[in-house]
Parts: structure tokens; C-alpha cells; sequence
């Protein structure tokens, strides 16, 4: 059998991701579309001026989702991974291919369902992209099982502990997501001897977040997810006491 060519095999890939994203783009720009933007009024919610609304930052957000697969998806199609994909030569899954996907569904399903609604911005959004780029960068399926297990861990803990919303301001699932993402990051430190590049992911996990965290509250003005949450609650409370008044006074 005339082995498939690799490089048509990840593109095949890609056209299937891109499509996956296309859609979820789209579902996620529809439902933010029932946000008020324009100052109308829609379920009872007002708007006001267009800068102030809390649809911004999602349609930026799943605005450049789409445009960034629809990208990939003209991409795929151009170097022949959809025909490749569409006749099912291309999409080459095996055990191992089965086992990433599924790791890292579970990761998403956890992080968007469990953590987001309920657990500090920082904290579970640093867990994430810890548990991403130490659990599948080098393809170890080990370091990919114990990534899931703690964004998992997390989510479950957090949903199963605060499932009403007026609960979601407690920070027992906030404490568990930081025991789980230092834990985390003290096997990427270990690591990181042998691994020159995954000294930066400490970095990237507290930096990322914590700037997109605070240009959503402070520069857009934007509702932020669990805005009580351990980290964040204490990052508004200084910005508002200590910092602000500095300019406004």
C-alpha cells in the first residue's frame, strides 16, 4: 500500500479543524448577537453607547476565530488536504491520534462548562494553556494524560462544588485550580532541564491572562468572567483604590 504523504495528511487535518472552528465561530457570533450593541433593547437589557457593550469583546474574539479558519480552511484547500479529507485517505487517526483529541476535548469541555462560569480568569485560564503546551508539545501521550486529568480534575470540582450561579463567587474551586496549576507547573519546571522551551510557558500562563483579563475590565469596560474570583477581586480593588485616584484626583 502506497504510503500517504504527511504533509497531505496534516493539511487533511486542517481542513477538518478549520470546519469545526467555521462552525463554532459562527454559533458563538450568533449568540452574541443577542447582546445589545447598538443601544436597543433586547430581553428586558438595555444598551447604551456601542463602545460600552459587552458584545465587543466576543465578536473581536470569535471575529477573528473565523476569519483565522476560514484562513486555514482556504489554506487546506489550496495544498489538497480537502480532497485528501474528503476521501477519507486523509485523516489518518490511529490510537494515538484518538487519545489527543479526545484529551484534549475533555480539556476544553472542562475549561469552558466547569472553570470559566465559576473560577478566577487568571487562574483557570493559566491551568489551560499550561495543561496545552506541556501536555502536547513533543506528542508524550503520559504528560497529555496528567494535563487532562488536572484541568478535568478542576472543572469537575468546581461545577460539582458551585453549580447555581449565586454560588459562583466562592473560592474553594479558585484554591483547588491553584494547588492544581502549581502542581502543574512544578512538572514543566522539572522538565524544563531537558526542555529549553518550556521555561516560558510560567510566564505565558500568568502574563496572558492577566493582561487579557485587565483590558477587558479596565480599557473596554467589559463584564469579566467570576469577577469575585480569588486573583481578579483583588486586582479591581486596587485598580479602583490605589491606582485610580492617582489620575482622577
Amino acid at each position: 500500500m502506497e504510503k500517504i504523504d504527511e504533509t497531505l495528511v496534516l493539511r487533511a487535518r486542517d481542513f477538518w479543524a478549520s470546519v469545526v472552528l467555521i462552525a463554532a465561530s459562527l454559533f458563538f457570533l450568533w449568540k452574541t448577537l443577542d447582546i445589545p450593541l447598538w443601544g436597543e433593547n433586547r430581553a428586558g437589557v438595555s444598551g447604551s453607547d456601542w463602545y460600552n457593550s459587552a458584545a465587543i469583546v466576543p465578536l473581536f474574539i470569535f471575529g477573528g476565530l473565523l476569519v483565522l479558519s476560514v484562513v486555514l480552511l482556504v489554506t487546506s484547500i489550496g495544498s489538497g488536504g480537502a480532497r485528501q479529507a474528503l476521501n477519507a485517505a486523509g485523516i489518518g487517526w490511529d490510537k494515538a491520534e484518538a487519545f489527543r483529541s479526545l484529551t484534549i476535548g475533555l480539556i476544553i469541555f472542562a475549561y469552558v462548562v466547569g472553570l470559566v462560569p465559576r473560577v478566577d480568569f487568571i487562574l483557570c485560564s493559566g491551568l489551560l494553556i499550561t495543561a496545552l503546551i506541556f501536555g502536547f508539545y513533543g506528542g508524550h501521550s503520559q504528560r497529555a494524560l496528567v494535563a487532562c486529568i488536572a484541568v478535568v480534575a478542576a472543572g469537575f470540582f468546581a461545577f460539582a462544588t458551585n453549580p447555581a450561579q449565586p454560588d459562583w463567587n466562592a473560592h474553594g474551586d479558585d484554591w483547588v485550580t491553584l494547588a492544581l496549576w502549581t502542581g502543574l507547573t512544578v512538572l514543566v519546571a522539572i522538565k524544563a532541564r531537558s526542555e529549553s522551551v518550556l521555561r516560558v510557558v510560567p510566564i505565558v500562563a500568568i502574563l496572558a491572562p492577566l493582561i487579557l483579563v485587565c483590558m477587558m475590565a479596565f480599557v473596554f469596560r467589559q463584564n469579566v468572567p467570576a469577577r469575585g474570583g480569588l486573583i481578579f477581586k483583588q486586582i479591581e480593588y486596587h485598580y479602583y483604590v490605589s491606582l485610580r485616584p492617582l489620575w482622577k484626583d
